[in-house]
């Protein structure tokens, strides 16, 4: 079996190891675009080694961030502010990656810093919208119901936004289908209760997910891959589940997706989910036996034997670190020490490698 300092190869691109930075949310965008501490968070993961840095969840529109100070990739000025930062990535090794958004009914918040509840007046509010007239939490403003002319509009973005993303020099591009945004609240029939043929059945539920990422796949040339992250289970009875997730898997990998990126939860507040080392781990597995796709484990993975033992096991093709690379952006040339496999660090630092 491979192990986690093997190299990884999708469609076009080869990965020099298998450990991905996750997309994690900085709030320090302005307009959607990236400022100096987007090239410093995002290239200290690139030359700590990891083989792929993913740019946190990316709007692909205004009305589609979480808060006012997302970042978005909505325009060819998105696309320009970003090359500095994809070659960066690129110099050092890594593959530079960015996550498609579109927040739906958990838009227009304050930071988590701030606070994290709904703005609702004055310039860093608007309107959210969803699948249903259903607030994420009780007492939030009611969301839009997107039209089927506006869900139209929305699968466009996505197909620009993609563009965008390869414009500025993005090599792999994830679509967010989970966490309780806009894909995953037409998918879990807690937050979808339309009645039109986006709603109802599993197959109408699935409809514009797959919409979007057979959109997105046109606008991305052949040799680079698409990723999706996907809630595998919302942890609530009634809601979205493992079996639906396999569904949607098989049907993504007739798209053209290569890899899915296997979280859960996010649907709707109180979700009782059951917490630990490597907790999300035997979703990558199901979902890679039973969807024959490639899938990526994310989660409370933090220690490097353990990483490299859900590669050994055949769980997962790759490991996707977050709150391990906010805490070490050095974390693979650590990983590797540890395990005793040798790997390149930045020549400028080669002096501090014993």
């Amino acid at each position: 079996m491979p192990d986690l300092f093997d190299a990884y190869t999708l469609r076009s691109i080869t990965f020099r190891n298998r450990i991905f930075v996750s997309p994690m949310c900085q709030y320090s965008s302005v307009d959607g675009l990236p400022t100096s501490w987007h090239l410093v968070h995002l290239g200290s993961r690139a030359a700590g080694g990891a083989g792929c840095v993913i740019v946190e969840a990316s709007s692909v529109s205004p009305a589609g961030r979480i808060t006012a100070w997302d970042s978005g990739i909505w325009s060819a000025d998105h696309a320009d502010a970003f090359r500095p930062i994809t070659r960066f990535i690129d110099e050092q090794g890594a593959v530079a990656a960015i996550q498609l958004a579109h927040a739906g009914r958990k838009a227009s918040t304050e930071r988590p810093w701030a606070g994290g509840g709904v703005i609702r007046e004055g310039p860093h509010s608007w309107k959210p919208v969803a699948p249903s007239p259903i607030p994420f939490r009780q007492g939030d403003p009611v969301p839009h119901p997107l039209t089927k002319e506006e869900i139209d509009d929305v699968v466009a973005e996505f197909a620009s936004a993609a563009r965008h993303a390869v414009a500025a020099g993005f090599r792999l591009i994830e679509i967010h289908a989970a966490h309780g945004y806009l894909l995953h609240e037409f998918l879990s029939p807690l937050s979808n209760h339309r009645d039109d043929e986006y709603g109802g059945s599993l197959e109408n539920r699935m409809r514009f997910p797959l919409r979007v990422a057979e959109a997105v796949r046109r606008s991305m040339p052949g040799g680079l891959p698409l990723l999706v992250r996907i809630s595998a289970s919302d942890w609530v009875e009634g809601g979205w589940d493992l079996p639906q997730s396999i569904e949607l898997c098989k049907r993504l990998r007739a798209i053209g997706a290569d890899l899915i990126d296997c979280s859960s939860g996010g649907a709707v507040p109180g979700a009782k989910v059951e917490i630990g080392p490597g907790y999300q781990v035997p979703f990558a597995r199901a979902i890679r036996a039973e969807a024959h796709i490639a899938t990526g484990a994310v989660g409370l993975i933090t220690d490097a034997r353990q990483a490299s033992e859900i590669i050994r096991e055949g769980a997962a093709d790759i490991v996707l670190l977050a709150r391990a690379e906010l805490r070490d952006p050095y974390w693979p040339l650590h990983a590797a020490k540890m395990l005793g496999v040798t790997a390149p660090w930045p020549v400028q630092y080669e002096r501090a490698k014993e």
